[in-house]
């Protein structure tokens, strides 16, 4: 995909976005107005043009997209680095069936540029680690993964 700008997901960066994997996300701060860099790991693409994410529902990304709808999502992945801008929507704050508050949230995708720097490529995705207990994790993991397919049904 380098130097093209695609309105949807191609197919390499779909199957990327159904696995775990670590994004930054962009908003605009609500409070400063400047832009607010967010990294998460609970995202998925829904469709080819719809993303869904889950964050703790009290984060200032909520409120961000609250107040100002627009978002980029900075993605690694195809041995190259994407820029995904969109509008979220926030289809719900309080999950059903995530023992947290966790919030989900639909990012429609507007916009992709390949932005990696001329001449080269990823050759070493970053990969994380959960740190707390890890049969609790996967529980968790698995909870939230049902409750973006859910969606508004949350």
């Amino acid at each position: 995909m380098a130097n093209r700008v695609e309105t949807y997901l191609v197919p390499a960066l779909f199957d990327a976005l159904q696995e775990d994997r670590l994004v930054t996300i962009a908003t605009i701060d609500k409070e400063s107005g400047g832009p607010a860099i967010h990294a998460i790991s609970w995202i998925r693409a829904f469709d080819e043009k719809t993303l869904r994410i889950a964050v703790d529902g009290r984060s200032r990304m909520v409120n961000n997209l609250k107040h100002n709808p627009a978002a980029a999502i900075h993605l690694l992945a195809n041995e190259s680095a994407y820029a995904i801008s969109g509008t979220g929507t926030i289809l719900t704050e309080k999950a059903a069936g995530v023992p947290v508050q966790t919030a989900i949230i639909e990012i429609h995708v507007s916009e992709i540029r390949d932005v990696m720097f001329y001449g080269s490529k990823i050759i070493i995705e970053p990969k994380h680690e959960k740190t707390y207990d890890e049969q609790a994790a996967k529980k968790l993991d698995d909870q939230v993964l049902e409750a973006l397919k859910r969606g508004a049904d949350s």
